[in-house]
């Protein structure tokens, strides 16, 4: 197993049972299989039954609201404010959690232009999780491996589970984007989508302030190198 170059406690990781770093996608399929997180189909993907979320839940994503966000994020229905106090909370009880567990961790980057591409570290409690990581996001080179420090951490734990009239959120599940601390938090829900559209949220916020417009489509290629982009929600042709 790779040796990671940034500690696992810098991103809130420590004591755990046991901590995987950078698993080969067929360690990863037979650690899901073995703790029964899903089932192979008939076509060689894994499926996992992500139980009440089966989809993405917009109305339990929540912001950091503090002097770096506060006149850059547009407030309302879609994008919902939290206190510092609130994530602090959160998170100590996220990485509370932790330990004592098997965690499975992957270093990746999210974009190809090295100028504007992002740094993640992904921390996840199924091994799933890790896969798809692995299958949305960009594989470091072991030479890139070997300086990789993090731009942003996302730590997501489906079966730990808010409390609303404790930790002050909506429901059981959960996913806090803090830009000051470039930390992301998510709970409560097995669907796996979260961490994607987490992370994408957070380039759609820092992009344009590079002055790129940042664009969820699909680009092709022709043979006389034009380019024909598709927008559109997948599957929609």
């Amino acid at each position: 197993m790779l040796k990671a170059h940034y500690s696992f406690e810098k991103s809130g990781v420590f004591n755990t049972k046991q901590t995987f770093y950078h698993l080969s996608i067929p360690e990863l399929f037979e650690h899901a299989l073995q703790k029964k997180e899903g089932i192979l189909s008939s076509t060689g993907a894994f499926s996992v039954l992500t139980g009440a979320y089966t989809g993405r839940s917009p109305e339990d994503r929540f912001f950091v609201d503090d002097e770096t966000t506060h006149d850059l994020i547009d407030w309302g229905k879609a994008n919902k404010p939290v206190s510092q106090e609130i994530f602090d909370r959160l998170y100590a009880k996220v990485v509370s959690y932790l330990q004592q567990k098997e965690v499975y961790i992957d270093d990746a980057f999210v974009g190809t232009d090295p100028k504007s591409r992002l740094a993640v570290r992904f921390i996840n409690e199924y091994a799933y999780a890790s896969i798809f990581v692995n299958n949305m996001f960009l594989e470091p080179t072991v030479q890139e491996l070997q300086s990789f420090i993090p731009d942003f951490t996302v730590i997501c734990c489906p079966r730990f589970k808010a409390i609303p009239e404790i930790d002050e959120v909506r429901s059981e599940a959960f996913v806090i984007i803090n830009f000051k601390e470039k930390k992301v938090i998510i709970g409560g829900t097995s669907y796996g989508g979260e961490i994607k559209k987490a992370i994408f949220t957070v380039m759609n916020y820092l992009l344009p302030q590079k002055g790129i417009l940042p664009m969820h489509c699909s680009a092709n290629i022709g043979r006389d190198g034009d380019v024909a982009i598709f927008f559109g929600l997948s599957g929609t042709g």
